[in-house]
């Protein structure tokens, strides 16, 4: 829910020249029934958003009522997180299952991400995942058909973080935490977490759990194994700011607005 009572960032900055492209009459749609149909708010609390100097198209405040956009091209943000506005954009979040390919089908007929979304590719959604996971761990994953945002979240140079909780072999001792930190080297080449907690430690395993934002396959396997603690366990719990929370394994839910704006925000778009 938005709060009313939060000014918007730059207050009193007013509409640029190059600011949102007027449509002519009767092209695109109003503003405020964009962000109702968003799920912002109410067309008559859109409206307020908008005299309230909270509305930012495509990088301008916006304070007319009744500008008419192009949801499909406008960059909408509503107190600086941006807004998803097209209809066909579809972003979900999976707890993939211990067992599941990454994969869309499996030419094996191994379980895989494909058949849990069967019924909406079957429908006309076009969907892939964001990143892969190996088929023994098991999840958050996140689908869409959004191209822009799944590649920029997949590359490396926007650094999107990722959570981890890995059962390991053996009781970890203190240090082990800086070790990984400095960085290890991997046959592939040096390799670092961000951060590193012990959970829990007992009858001879660990938990832990590791924040990083490398990509590499296996990576938090072989980290944990270099480090003398093979993992017997693996989820993962975040992806930037999205979080599986109590989502049982093998569902789906629709990302929320925040989430999605989150996400955008997090690899500049």
């Amino acid at each position: 829910m938005l709060s009313f009572a939060k000014p918007a960032r730059h207050q009193n900055v007013e509409p640029e020249e190059n600011g949102p492209k007027k449509l002519p009459w009767g092209e695109g749609e109003r503003l405020q029934k964009v962000l109702a149909k968003a799920g912002v708010a109410s067309r008559r609390a859109a409206e307020e958003l908008i005299e309230q100097g909270r509305v930012e198209v495509d990088g301008a405040i916006v304070r007319e009522q009744g500008l008419r956009i192009d949801p499909d091209t406008a960059v909408v943000r509503v107190d600086g997180v941006r807004i998803v506005v097209r209809d066909e954009q579809v972003y979900l979040a999976l707890n993939k299952p211990k067992g599941y390919q990454s994969t869309m089908s499996d030419e094996l007929g191994r379980p895989c991400v494909g058949d849990i979304v069967a019924e909406r590719v079957m429908a006309g959604q076009r969907l892939f995942h964001v990143g892969r996971l190996d088929a023994e761990t098991e999840g958050l994953l996140l689908l869409t058909n959004d191209g822009d945002l799944a590649h920029r979240l997949m590359h490396p140079s926007f650094e999107v973080s990722k959570t981890y909780l890995a059962t390991v072999q053996g009781e970890v001792q203190r240090g082990i935490g800086k070790q990984l930190r400095d960085g290890v080297e991997l046959d592939d080449g040096p390799a670092r977490v961000d951060k590193f907690q012990v959970l829990e430690v007992g009858e001879g395993k660990s938990l832990v759990k590791v924040i990083l934002h490398e990509g590499r396959k296996h990576i938090v396997r072989r980290l944990l194994e270099a480090v003398g603690h093979p993992v017997t366990a693996l989820v993962r719990t975040n992806i930037g700011s999205v979080a599986l929370g109590d989502q049982r394994p093998g569902t789906l839910r629709v990302l929320g607005r925040d989430e999605i704006g989150k996400l955008y925000e997090a690899v500049a778009l």
